[in-house]
């Protein structure tokens, strides 16, 4: 007898066996006991998930043969059964949506559904893929599937539902499968592993199971595989080696590296991972991972119960309570734009390292809940604190007294100064700082001395430094307002003002004419500047 997968060998043969599904499981046999059954299901989730089996599953309630009437507990060892677990039933037809995608196939599907079945109670289509079907072909099963003949049943898959048509999904029951939790995945590997007398390492089971993402299939063959490379006996190591994984308590001690602001020790870990050729595409995403899991467990500790293993939960345990919220936030996004990154860049660890050393210097800089915060305390009157990112103590060494809530330093004068500065900025002389800005501007380009002539500085709203021009003078705003002139202005003057300011151009009634933009107004007047003056107002208005 040939060799059979663990896939297909394990694969659900009733509704108990579906492994993270009870509620889909717990609705349909409910549906098949009270004989309230539809005319046509339609099954979504993750691919390896088990829709497809439960299409069987439920295929099978339908036709067993042990029972007069449809059963939630099919045999299994009937004809009918064994066909249908099999997958040549003459009355139960599984179709490929997107290899049968036409629609001259769907038609012949649609003539041949009049025919009652050979020989079991409901002939049942399964169609796999049904997104692929195309819009032809979908249109060509409408009628059928809203009024199909009583002894019909459809049973439709799928892992992009967004692509069905609204009006197929209308005419269906829908159950949506979910991906199914890390430590039910190790669960079932670690039942197999006894069927099969194989020794599974309990960690080794949890590394397989995170590493299939929430499929049950692609746990199955992953274990097939180990079992082919180690034997009978498989460890954590066997799986990390196989796979090119990094274990989750390497990614738990990494965080903490990050997150205590050990610089070198984390880029050292990053180093051997990298060498020992793991990818840093997927350590990325491990850590992206293992920072979400650790907001959700400062949010809602018991969330993670069937996602995390024992001694990660009490890494959870020993981080919460040395970072805030907002700044766990901050580091996934940082995280997760450098992976956008990472994608395109042929030096993956040259950007992973940098998106390192920024992480745990933005963990010592002032959040604006800080800068709020002291705020708050200087206008009560109160000594102001800053917050304490990290502990630089490792949590195995933590003392008693390390674990007391740590006492914030006062805010040093400069700081406190700096804050206020923000909130009530010091008044400037606009127009002496333009008076000073202006050659500056015409020295770095002097093309644009005749309309830097014609500004005028009107005032300062907040970041905004407004500039106006007479109404005579419209190309002016303009040529002032393109990309490169408003960089070389906004640089002039933060320059000469020490502020950063946001240039604004605008066209202001009232304003005079100056008597020395005669260079200006003679480049404005010559016929070939103001036919390419023409084309880039054209290009600015796109």
């Amino acid at each position: 007898m040939s060799y059979e997968v663990f896939a297909r060998k394990y694969r659900p043969q009733t509704f108990n066996d579906l492994v993270g599904q009870d509620h889909v499981a717990r609705t349909l046999k409910n549906a098949v006991e009270q004989n309230r059954l539809a005319h046509a299901y339609l099954f979504v989730g993750p691919r390896g998930t088990g829709k497809t089996s439960t299409a069987r599953i439920l295929a099978k309630a339908l036709n067993c043969t042990a029972f007069p009437a449809p059963t939630a507990t099919p045999c299994g060892i009937c004809d009918n059964c064994k066909e249908i677990a099999a997958g040549n039933s003459f009355d139960v037809l599984e179709i490929d949506g997107a290899s049968n995608n036409k629609v001259d196939e769907v038609r012949v599907l649609t003539d041949n559904v009049r025919y009652a079945p050979a020989k079991a109670r409901f002939k049942i289509y399964i169609i796999d893929e049904v997104h692929m079907l195309t819009s032809g072909a979908f249109n060509a099963l409408l009628k059928t599937l809203e009024e199909p003949p009583p002894h019909v049943k459809f049973i439709f898959a799928t892992t992009e539902p967004q692509k069905v048509l609204p009006t197929i999904v209308s005419r269906c029951q829908r159950f949506d499968l979910h991906r199914i939790g890390t430590n039910l995945i190790a669960q079932h590997l670690q039942f197999i592993a006894g069927k099969e007398k194989i020794t599974l390492a309990p960690l080794a089971a949890h590394a397989v199971a995170r590493a299939a993402e929430g499929g049950m299939r692609d746990a199955e063959s992953m274990l097939d595989q180990l079992v082919a490379f180690c034997g009978e006996k498989i460890e954590e190591p066997d799986v990390l080696s196989v796979f090119g994984l990094t274990s989750q308590q390497t990614v738990a001690d990494f965080t903490f590296k990050i997150l205590s602001g050990e610089t070198a020790a984390a880029l050292e870990l990053l180093h051997s991972e990298c060498e020992s050729g793991k990818d840093m595409m997927k350590l990325m995403s491990d850590l992206i991972a293992y920072l979400r899991d650790l907001l959700v467990f400062k949010v809602k500790p018991d969330a993670l119960s069937d996602d995390v293993s024992a001694e990660i939960r009490a890494a959870f345990e020993s981080q919460a309570a040395l970072i805030e919220t907002d700044r766990v936030l901050e580091l996934i996004d940082q995280f997760a734009a450098t992976e956008g990154r990472m994608k395109w860049a042929p030096n993956k660890k040259l950007h992973f390292e940098v998106a390192v050393i920024k992480a745990i210097q933005s963990l010592n800089q002032a959040t604006l809940d800080d800068v709020i915060s002291n705020l708050a305390a200087m206008r009560d009157g109160k000594e102001t604190k800053v917050k304490a990112p990290m502990k630089s103590v490792p949590p195995q060494r933590e003392t008693a007294a390390a674990a007391q809530p740590v006492a914030r330093p006062a805010a040093p004068k400069a700081e406190a100064r700096a804050v206020a500065e923000v909130v009530e900025p010091t008044p400037i002389d606009v127009e002496q700082v333009w008076r000073d800005a202006a050659p500056k501007i015409t020295k770095a380009r002097p093309m644009l001395k005749g309309w830097v002539a014609q500004a005028h500085a009107l005032g300062v709203d907040g970041r905004n430094f407004q500039i106006g021009f007479p109404p005579d003078h419209r190309t002016a705003v303009d040529v002032m307002s393109s990309a490169r002139n408003r960089e070389l202005v906004e640089a002039v003057l933060q320059e000469v003002s020490g502020r950063a300011f946001s240039v604004k151009f605008a066209v202001k009634e009232g304003l005079d004419s100056r008597a020395d933009s005669s260079a200006g107004e003679a480049v404005e007047q010559h016929p070939l500047i103001q036919e390419a003056v023409e084309l880039f107002k054209g290009e600015i208005k796109k």
